[in-house]
């Protein structure tokens, strides 16, 4: 049996503690973060950027984020 790595769950090395997505904010705009686990990103409405989170570590600098589509907001 093949497994499509890319549809598999999280592994507890990438996973975020749940506790600390409740702490962070927007480095920026100080408002509240939507976590996007499928593609494990933080994301800021009020700022427009979505934060990348590499090996459970959120990337939180502007310099790291991508800029949201319109499709990103209007999901949110």
């Amino acid at each position: 049996m093949s497994e499509n790595l890319d549809d598999s769950p999280q592994d507890d090395a990438n996973a975020v503690d749940p506790k600390l997505l409740e702490l962070l904010v927007c480095p920026l705009t100080k408002t509240r973060l939507v976590y996007d686990a499928k593609a494990r990103e933080l994301l800021s409405k009020a700022a427009g950027l979505a934060f990348p989170i590499r090996n459970g570590v959120p990337l939180m600098i502007e310099e790291a984020a991508r800029k949201l589509t319109d499709a990103d907001l209007r999901r949110l």
